[in-house]
């Protein structure tokens, strides 16, 4: 735990590598986007001059494509603790997750809702990860499919194309989605301190993370504060 310059306590949340590999993920995403306009669409082929032309916009969608898959190598070998944590927490739901998705609505358009406590991961940002990490392994596997083939059966580059546009359309979705809470929601700027800083004011924790909190005040990890909440 720590404290600001105006007073308020926070508590770390994420790692360097954590946040690194965030913005490295979501860089190449959005550059993966680009790149892959002029090669979806023709309507897009504007963009061609802008990238260099069809073969360097092939050749950077490809770079990207590389850089898309380096934010969990470099988590599993600098912090694995932290990422099989995300992984195990994602696939993990408890009666409390369901909950929150029937109080949640009323917040999300900024209302005061009753949520039950929450741990290191709320359930939003359970289903978030969960779907990230879907739309990610199908665009990785197929894309793989489309770059090398000359490895696969005729079969499999058939339906290469076809799940490699559905789960980039899926994951624009689920993007779309995360940015709009990660920086439109009224709770934004406290969330977002944790993926930028690496750390949270407490009564973020304990508001919307409060099992989580819990748990820290249990190992003394932090001092409770009745002030603090709610």
């Amino acid at each position: 735990m720590k404290q600001t310059k105006n007073n308020t306590r926070t508590v770390k949340r994420f790692s360097k590598w954590v946040i690194y590999a965030h913005w490295m993920n979501a860089f190449a995403f959005f550059a993966l986007y680009l790149t892959a306009l002029p090669l979806y669409s023709d309507f897009f082929n504007w963009l061609y001059p802008l990238l260099g032309g069809p073969e360097m916009a092939r050749l950077l969608h490809r770079f990207f494509a590389v850089m898309f898959i380096l934010p969990p190598v470099l988590v599993l070998i600098f912090d694995r603790a932290s990422l099989f944590h995300w992984v195990k927490s994602s696939f993990t739901w408890k009666k409390e997750d369901l909950k929150f998705f029937i109080a949640f609505p009323k917040e999300f358009f900024g209302g005061k809702a009753n949520i039950s406590k929450q741990g290191f991961f709320n359930a939003g940002e359970k289903l978030n990860s969960v779907l990230t990490i879907v739309c990610a392994g199908l665009l990785v596997l197929s894309g793989i499919v489309m770059w090398f083939p000359q490895y696969f059966t005729s079969g499999i580059i058939l339906w290469a194309y076809p799940v490699h546009n559905i789960a980039f359309g899926l994951s624009v979705a689920v993007v779309a989605g995360h940015i709009f809470l990660s920086l439109g929601h009224p709770n934004s700027k406290a969330s977002m301190r944790g993926m930028i800083k690496g750390d949270v004011n407490i009564t973020y924790a304990k508001d919307h993370h409060g099992q989580w909190y819990d748990e820290l005040v249990e190992k003394g990890e932090i001092k409770e504060d009745k002030s603090e909440g709610a």
